[in-house]
């Protein structure tokens, strides 16, 4: 009788100590996505102190800061997604909290940020364009949310919100002097709008969740890999701006090829709905449930 009253004792123990184990695996993706929150608020806070320095060679480093916050954010929206998918912890809740989280980092923070360096001095459209912006981010958000057809889940459905704000946030990290201060305002602006835009798109963009860290590499990929890893420790404001160009271009490229590359009867076919949802050239309708219905 004793032994089993022990088991008895053990088993509960051990499903205590379970459950425990669930809650913090629950808990650890939450985490990143708070540390998320946490590097968008301090963006805001050095942003919002570069902008009462006064002079622009005093406000920049603010604005450096600010803009590697958005950086490491972006990394850790990454990261909390992953883990989560991993240790089986992806829930409706995450979901969610992670979409409101990326949508103060990566759509109210840069369109903040950009205003405070110096889109306010251009009047009306120093905040309106910051604001299409924030809500093109939004609505890309709330449409991944809404997503319940997967077709391939390699690809992004327009622009992923990170990518976006890293862009606006890669010309952050440059200091004009006064004669180019105009023409970086203009360029802030045309990015605002652009990356905006690609948002809400229906092109698709590469998805990192599918490279599998797990698997063998060939000793090939050490080449580029040890390459990227020089042109960020030399050169990591040109290296930031090319990839946000390079995958900003990436995706209207992309379509561009697929309709080329297709085929008479894929165009007849794309005429009457019933082409290959696979194909990167096919209608823009049935790719829009691409992406997995995980954290965004």
């Amino acid at each position: 009788m004793a032994r089993t009253t022990t088991g008895k004792r053990f088993v509960r123990r051990g499903n205590r100590n379970g459950l425990r184990f669930r809650r913090g695996a629950y808990l650890l993706p939450s985490l990143f996505t708070i540390g998320n929150m946490l590097l968008g608020f301090y963006a805001v806070v050095m942003a919002f102190r570069g902008s009462r320095m006064g002079s622009h060679e005093l406000a920049d480093p603010y604005f450096v800061r600010a803009a590697l916050s958005v950086f490491i954010a972006g990394i850790l929206d990454t990261l909390d997604g992953k883990i989560a998918r991993m240790m089986g912890t992806d829930s409706d809740f995450g979901r969610e909290y992670d979409s409101l989280a990326d949508l103060f980092t990566f759509g109210a923070v840069p369109a903040l940020m950009t205003h405070f360096w110096g889109l306010y001095e251009l009047g009306r459209i120093g905040w309106l364009i910051p604001l299409y912006y924030m809500v093109c981010t939004a609505t890309r958000l709330a449409r991944f949310n809404v997503q319940t057809k997967v077709t391939d889940s390699r690809y992004f459905v327009g622009l992923p919100s990170p990518a976006a704000a890293g862009a606006v946030c890669s010309l952050l990290f440059y200091v004009p002097g006064p004669e180019w201060r105009d023409l970086w305002s203009g360029m802030m602006l045309a990015t605002l709008a652009t990356v905006g835009t690609l948002e809400v798109t229906t092109f698709r963009y590469w998805s990192l969740k599918q490279i599998d860290f797990k698997r063998r590499w060939s000793y090939r990929a050490a080449l580029p890999l040890a390459l990227i890893i020089l042109v960020i420790a030399f050169e990591p404001k040109a290296f930031f701006l090319a990839v946000a160009i390079v995958y900003g271009a990436s995706g209207p490229l992309a379509w561009v090829a697929g309709r080329l590359r297709r085929k008479p009867e894929d165009n007849e076919d794309l005429a009457t709905g019933t082409a290959d949802p696979g194909d990167p050239g096919g209608p823009a309708e049935t790719n829009a449930g691409a992406e997995t219905p995980e954290r965004p």
